[in-house]
């Protein structure tokens, strides 16, 4: 048989730049007050978030100059090989392995364009050998983080033996527009933030757990759910429809026909580890997964220190729950552009 593929570290990075709520609000209120009637109202999502901060790549400053996709994009560059790097070395050194070890580097991001992309333009810095295998991975968005780590599994399961580089980096900050007088564009400049984290997978025995299970669900219909718009300034996001009333009705099914798949049922699963995609969206996932209101209490954390940094979140509360004692069996899960939700299964090894 096969040797599973073991998840051998989780390892997580941030900008150095912090966004305070408090300071994000005032500065929306400067810009959008005088221009946008419903702002006012719609102004209350700093307050109600359950975010206290979040980092980003650039000060908050500069979200508030004229800014078009050249701008947009060299701060992208910059920004993600910065992140990727910092992430990839910390999650090698976490599973004791080297640069030069790497067979296959899977990166996965969403919030900008980088052809040749950011694992070719890291190779120096990073080390790795020129026949490392890359696999570039564009519009996951938040699933992007579980979609990625289930891709990674199946690479390291079919060339047991080797070493597979998961890094996920989101730079959400930069979809921040002056230009948008919109709901959906109040609600992305109180809820994102910058972050990237990064994982070594490999086939075979040891590490933090063993990954027994993946799969997605696609709902029919529900491309306008959120995305991105494009257009010269850059990147629009798209909030059509509200998600967290959907994720309460549809989630739970969903993920009941993937854990089903491996012969599981919601009720075997010791720990779900979501996405927080915000306060209201933790709301509906515990209502969901059938869990007591306040269980996903690192999703918690993760939403009030770093905000929705898209993919890399749901690693984010990944590394808190292993820190804090991974129990036999988990559920890593995420909601995505599509719109769709991705599991992976993960049972702890001894």
């Amino acid at each position: 048989m096969q040797p599973s593929a073991h998840l051998m570290s989780v390892a997580t990075a941030v900008p150095p730049h912090i966004l305070k709520q408090d300071e994000a609000a005032a500065l929306a209120h400067e810009i959008f007050a005088s221009r946008y009637g419903d702002f006012v109202r719609l102004s209350r999502v700093f307050e109600t978030s359950g975010i206290r901060q979040r980092h980003a790549v650039r000060p908050l400053e500069w979200y508030a100059t004229s800014l078009g996709w050249p701008e947009r994009t060299a701060v992208y560059l910059e920004g993600a090989e910065s992140l990727f790097v910092d992430s990839a070395t910390r999650a090698l050194a976490g599973a004791g392995c080297s640069a030069q070890a790497v067979d296959t580097v899977v990166t996965v991001s969403s919030t900008g364009i980088a052809t040749p992309s950011l694992d070719a333009r890291v190779m120096g810095r990073m080390g790795f050998r020129p026949d490392v295998s890359r696999v570039p991975v564009f519009g996951l968005g938040c699933a992007g983080g579980v979609t990625g780590l289930s891709i990674a599994a199946r690479l390291a399961t079919a060339r047991p033996g080797t070493n597979v580089l998961l890094v996920v980096v989101e730079l959400c900050t930069l979809a921040f527009r002056m230009d948008e007088l919109t709901k959906a564009n109040v609600v992305a400049s109180a809820l994102f933030g910058d972050g990237a984290a990064a994982c070594i997978l490999r086939a075979g025995e040891g590490g933090l757990a063993r990954i027994d299970g993946a799969g997605e669900y696609t709902w029919p219909d529900t491309l306008d759910i959120m995305g991105w718009n494009v257009d010269p300034q850059g990147f629009g996001v798209v909030f059509a429809q509200a998600i967290p009333p959907f994720a309460k009705e549809n989630v739970g099914p969903a993920i009941t026909a993937i854990l089903a798949r491996s012969g599981r049922r919601l009720s075997d699963i010791d720990r779900f580890v979501c996405h927080p995609g915000g306060r209201k969206v933790i709301m509906a996932l515990e209502s969901a997964l059938r869990l007591d209101a306040g269980s996903l209490d690192h999703e918690r954390d993760v939403l009030d220190s770093h905000g929705n940094m898209s993919a890399p979140t749901v690693l984010f509360v990944l590394e808190r729950v292993i820190a804090s004692g991974l129990p036999e069996l988990s559920a890593v899960n995420a909601m995505g552009p599509g719109f769709s939700t991705s599991c992976v299964v993960l049972t702890r090894v001894p």
